[in-house]
């Protein structure tokens, strides 16, 4: 079993970050993620990143984890299965393997909400997606819909508009409340794009692949590929049997130290109740999350002495 000062949950701006800090900290560190970059790495294009006038989210996900890699910081891609607390600290468990450590940075981000329509489940893969950046190319000259209006997918139907025949943006509201200006604008002046208001999915359907959706209001539209934004939940299922509290929305609770209200447990990133998801503040969130770790584990070194 290996050991740790410090084992972070999550790959994302938030954990990549806090692994630079603890390597700053001479903390030995291990990232477990599921994948390279977390969410931000699926993201079109990236617009208010320090540095970046524009940069594709999974570029500046890979700068930032071959940043990490050449400071020496292990890096797991496997998913966590369970966390046990022990005399120590923490037993991490994943891919059959077991990890311990002192202290633990949980950033694990959100997981896509799923619509709960008819047809959903049958036709993942088969032109229903949660990912524009990873399925856009596949609809060249098709039309499309995107599921939401928040700035994630009104960002996915710019990318598929490079694509794509037709985008229809469904959104069951009566206009884009929680957008930005900035995607508001590109929308209005990108003419593949039609934005459909005060409407909803009722059903996805085809044979083999997506055909067309029904809506509310009792349209049928002729489509061949669906992107679901609707939003997320955070990642919490895991952290939830340590007694870390949340917030009513499922959301950890983590004070500006990013400690939680369990002892040497730290939280970082779009997990937590930080109303500011965006990849500048998980990263602040993440580096701060290590310094409180490394200043914790400095003040127990100092009593023992």
């Amino acid at each position: 079993m290996k050991s740790y000062d410090v084992i972070i949950i999550g790959g994302g701006p938030a954990g990549l970050t806090a692994a630079i800090y603890c390597a700053r900290y001479k903390l030995k560190s291990l990232v477990i993620s599921k994948n390279i970059g977390g969410t931000a790495a699926t993201a079109y294009k990236i617009c208010n990143f320090p540095s970046y006038n524009t940069i594709k989210g999974f570029e500046l996900m890979q700068k930032i984890t071959n940043q990490a890699t050449e400071l020496g910081i292990e890096i797991v891609y496997e998913t966590v299965e369970n966390i046990e607390k022990t005399k120590k600290g923490f037993s991490v468990f994943a891919n059959k393997k077991s990890y311990e450590c002192n202290k633990l940075i949980y950033a694990a981000g959100t997981e896509r909400i799923r619509l709960g329509v008819a047809g959903e489940a049958k036709f993942l893969g088969r032109g229903v997606s949660y990912c524009a950046t990873c399925d856009a190319s596949f609809y060249k000259n098709k039309n499309v819909a995107v599921i939401g209006g928040s700035d994630a997918a009104l960002s996915s139907a710019l990318l598929l508009s490079e694509f794509a025949s037709k985008v229809y943006i469904i959104y069951r509201k009566s206009k884009f409340e929680k957008a930005e200006p900035y995607w508001i604008h590109l929308i209005e002046k990108e003419r593949k794009i039609d934005s459909i208001f005060n409407e909803e999915i009722l059903e996805i359907k085809g044979k083999e692949s997506v055909e067309e959706i029904s809506l509310k209001s009792g349209k049928n539209l002729k489509i061949e590929g669906v992107f679901i934004e609707t939003g997320s939940i955070p990642e919490t299922q895991l952290i939830k049997s340590l007694g870390v509290k949340l917030d009513e929305k499922g959301y950890i609770l983590a004070d500006k130290s990013q400690r939680t209200n369990s002892k040497g447990i730290y939280a970082a990133g779009d997990v937590t109740n930080n109303p500011l998801k965006q990849i500048i503040t998980a990263a602040s969130d993440g580096a701060i999350a290590a310094y409180s770790a490394y200043k914790d584990m400095k003040k127990e070194e100092d009593k023992k002495c």
